[in-house]
């Protein structure tokens, strides 16, 4: 396990463009920044070259970097995230991306500032320049970098190679010096890379927001390192490179960030690849009641954002509350939903088996795919009423009313089992989504536009307190809900008075023990 911590001091003072106020406890505020970034890619990453040319092609991507870094510090940033994979690329076989690969020392065994001490290691160039820019502009950089180790036969999990080869985020403080590595834990088929030997738990302090965690992309999905960081440690401040590919309707970049900002009650600094042809975009910074985004499927450009935020605090309660507490962390209904006797408990599989024949003697219950899983849904066939549909041990509930005039079909979808494609994990998930056309066929299909208007209670009895609010709307845009929380061993989100047609609505809970 590395914790790596730095204390210094700086003084903020440019405002940014209009921030709304939040409704949060906060330390001061802080300007952050993030790039999406069109990363200039190996044309033939497969292919076997040296490591000038390797470094000619990092270094058209520092440029870019460096410009953006520049832009940012200008603006009052404190602190710039860039993403995953976006100064060598990606789809490298092992052998190929070794001329890529910077050596990186432990931080917290060292310490090295690589812009002033770059004869102290080799192959350390990608790091001296990103010291550099950080030492030059007065600010903290978050970068991802591979890296590689030397290792001996005699560790066990040492390669056949005799080498450790890592998806690597670095921090750099204000004044270069090298504060934290983080070595990515859940790799998405990334076979240049190592699974490490151990999990990292990495931190680095700030003198304007007090620490940062560090973890990359699809560790977002799981518990480590990403739960067990944020608890132990009561990290209320997350940078993120990843490099995302969307999946709609429940895994856009921009949804699922947001979710977890909220669900955490933390500031979320992410930063995502720009290749719309690859379906990779989707960045933004992230309040617990704020997000400021980009999603653009149509420019092919990199896009820098700023904003100023507030440092939310360790008084910050999370909506990760203990599901064995009935009414923690509640705000009462205003649409007068009810669960009845059909409310089907987790603990109750007879009943809840009971509950699911009535749904389906009730409504008419269908079964769909849905982010390569099988959903049972239920059409929302009325201007307004009460559903329920069941999977499993998880009943999901709908109270909602629709004013469009539209015939757009809306469905509520359930599933509650293990996902098995691209990625092993246990989800429970209750979910109001838009389809894509008017056959049941197309529930579940991507969908990027709605004018579907619709208030709504949604809640499930769900097993696991980890529950992630999805709310997307028209446009792959964002809204927040108006009250989340736990009711009665019940996750509800409600939300009324929305202004954009709806595309999903769901609460993703991840049972992390079953995966």
């Amino acid at each position: 396990m590395a914790v790596v911590t730095l204390r210094t001091s700086c003084i903020l003072l440019l405002l940014c463009p209009e921030v709304l106020p939040i409704d949060v406890h906060t330390g001061g505020h802080y300007i952050a920044a993030v790039y999406e970034h069109h990363v200039i890619l190996n044309p033939n990453p497969t292919i076997i070259t040296d490591r000038q040319s390797a470094l000619e092609l990092m270094n058209r991507n520092l440029d870019i970097y460096e410009q953006q870094v520049i832009a940012a510090a200008k603006q009052g940033a404190k602190i710039i995230v860039f993403p995953e994979d976006g100064i060598q690329g990606f789809n490298f076989t092992r052998t190929s991306i070794y001329p890529y690969l910077d050596l990186n020392p432990y931080p917290d065994s060292v310490t090295w500032n690589p812009c002033k001490e770059a004869h102290l290691f080799k192959d350390t160039e990608v790091l001296h320049r990103l010291s550099c820019l950080a030492q030059k502009n007065n600010v903290f950089i978050v970068a991802n970098v591979g890296t590689k180790q030397p290792c001996k036969h005699s560790d066990s999990k040492c390669p056949p190679d005799g080498r450790y080869q890592f998806n690597t985020n670095v921090a750099f403080s204000d004044n270069g010096t090298l504060i934290a590595r983080y070595r990515k834990w859940n790799l998405y088929f990334e076979y240049a890379f190592d699974t490490p030997p151990e999990v990292d738990h990495t931190l680095f302090d700030t003198p304007f927001a007090g620490k940062f965690g560090l973890f990359t992309c699809f560790d977002i999905l799981f518990y480590e390192p990403t739960v067990s960081l944020i608890k132990k440690y009561n990290v209320k401040q997350i940078a993120y490179p990843t490099a995302w590919m969307n999946q709609l309707p429940l895994l856009s970049a921009v949804e699922f960030q947001q979710a977890f900002a909220t669900a955490f009650n933390i500031n979320f600094l992410a930063a995502n690849i720009h290749h719309p042809n690859l379906g990779m975009t989707g960045s933004g910074i992230y309040t617990p009641s704020k997000s400021f985004i980009y999603y653009d499927m149509e420019s092919v450009n990199g896009k820098l954002i700023v904003a100023e935020i507030p440092v939310v605090t360790s008084e910050n309660k999370s909506h990760m509350e203990d599901i064995t507490s009935p009414d923690s962390n509640v705000q009462k209904s205003s649409l007068g939903f009810h669960t009845d006797n059909n409310v089907c408990h987790k603990e109750d599989k007879v009943h809840c088996e009971k509950a699911l024949k009535k749904a389906h003697q009730t409504f008419p219950v269908f079964y769909g795919e849905m982010m390569y899983d099988n959903f049972t849904l239920m059409p929302i066939t009325e201007t307004e009423g009460n559903i329920q549909v069941c999977s499993n041990t998880l009943c999901c509930y709908l109270n909602y009313q629709r004013f469009d005039k539209t015939n757009e079909l809306y469905v509520l979808g359930v599933f509650d089992g293990l996902h098995t494609v691209h990625g092993t994990y246990y989800v429970q998930t209750c979910v109001l989504v838009k389809c894509a056309g008017l056959n049941y066929s197309t529930c579940g299909q991507e969908v990027t536009e709605a004018t579907g208007l619709i208030d709504f209670q949604l809640q499930g009895n769900f097993s696991t307190a980890f529950v992630f609010p999805l709310l997307l709307t028209s446009g792959v845009t964002l809204d927040f809900a108006n009250h989340l929380g736990w009711k009665n061993y019940y996750y509800f989100m409600q939300k009324k008075g929305a202004s954009t047609g709806l595309i999903t609505a769901g609460l993703y809970g991840r049972w992390y023990e079953k995966d």
